[in-house]
């Protein structure tokens, strides 16, 4: 069994800021994640895409913020049990949560903090596609340089399609987006820019078949008269959203609203020691944007740090104090 004070269950933006806040005061950190790597839906779903509500930064690419996140979190070593989700919740002798992964890894802590986001999420499988997973069909694109001098083929409307078409028009041979539909969700304007970066756009067409050898070499369209027509296609990206649930978190009795986790002003949740913070939570007034997250998490680990030991203060001090960062170079 792994003992630590702090469980966080999630390793997205959010989860990784917890991981700093945390070691900041001094609790040591074991941080869980269903996905092999950190960065949550960012890593997954969006990597070379900008970010541009974290305040003082105008825009950063998701990836160089999760390394950045990363990096923060690394000055106090918190562990990372990736690649595994958190199944089930118990308690021990003490009562102290005792949460239980699916390779049957049981992680006793003070305190569990659930910053896992809109939770499970399962992409919209592309029909006929599934055959291709792994040889020229993507639900993500976690390295644009992969499709570098390629024939791509981009499916779906919303602005993920756009975005992916948008960065691989550079890179690729070509770049085909594919929509049902005439209008898109996706913002006008990143429709607009798609075209005038050279993006072939394609509507009221559906992908019905892909087919190759090893690999995709064609995908097969079927237009809104009936008319079918084949695409050169060395990879294709189906961006047709996902799929998004509490998975096991659902069975732990903890208090919903929808598929979204109630918490009091300090981040509680109906559990003892049961903390959640970011997309997770819901409360009167909730706004979901990154930036309440990381406050969202700053709160929820200073109130468990008090509640795991009542003599510390909520407060936790300025990092601007701290001898690292009164360290001189002169």
């Amino acid at each position: 069994m792994t003992s630590t004070d702090i469980a966080i269950i999630g390793a997205g933006p959010t989860g990784l800021y917890g991981a700093y806040c945390a070691g900041f005061r001094g609790l040591r950190t074991v941080v869980v994640d269903a996905l092999p790597q950190v960065g949550g839906q960012i890593s997954a779903l969006y990597p070379e895409k900008e970010v541009r509500d974290v305040a003082g930064l105008p825009g950063i690419l998701g990836r160089s913020l999760v390394d950045a996140l990363k990096t923060q979190a690394a000055a106090y070593d918190p562990v990372y049990l990736l690649g595994r989700q958190a199944v089930e919740l118990s308690r021990d002798e003490e009562r102290r949560p005792v949460v239980t992964l699916s390779d049957g890894t049981a992680v006793r802590a003070g305190a569990v903090l659930l910053t896992s986001g809109i939770g499970t999420f399962t992409p919209r499988p592309l029909p006929g596609g599934d055959e291709w997973l792994g040889r020229g069909l993507d639900y993500f694109v976690p390295d644009l340089s992969e499709h570098t001098g390629r024939d791509v083929v981009v499916v779906g409307g919303g602005d993920s399609a756009v975005d992916w078409s948008l960065a691989l028009a550079p890179l690729a041979r070509s770049v085909t987006l594919v929509h049902r539909r005439a209008a898109f969700r996706a913002h006008a304007a990143g429709v607009a820019a798609a075209r005038v970066a050279g993006v072939r756009i394609v509507v009221d067409s559906q992908v019905v078949a892909l087919s190759g050898g090893d690999r995709v070499e064609r995908a097969h369209l079927r237009t809104r008269d009936a008319a079918d027509r084949e695409l050169p296609a060395d990879s294709v990206i189906a961006a047709l959203g996902f799929i998004s649930d509490l998975g096991p978190l659902a069975g732990w009795g903890l208090a919903l609203r929808g598929r979204s986790v109630l918490v009091d002003q300090r981040m509680r949740t109906s559990l003892p020691g049961v903390y959640a913070a970011g997309d997770l939570t819901e409360y009167d007034g909730k706004v979901r944007l990154m930036s309440v997250g990381f406050g969202e998490v700053a709160t929820a680990v200073n109130n468990a740090a008090v509640e795991l030991d009542p003599g510390l203060s909520l407060f936790p001090g300025h990092s601007t104090d701290t001898p690292q960062s009164n360290r001189s170079d002169s």
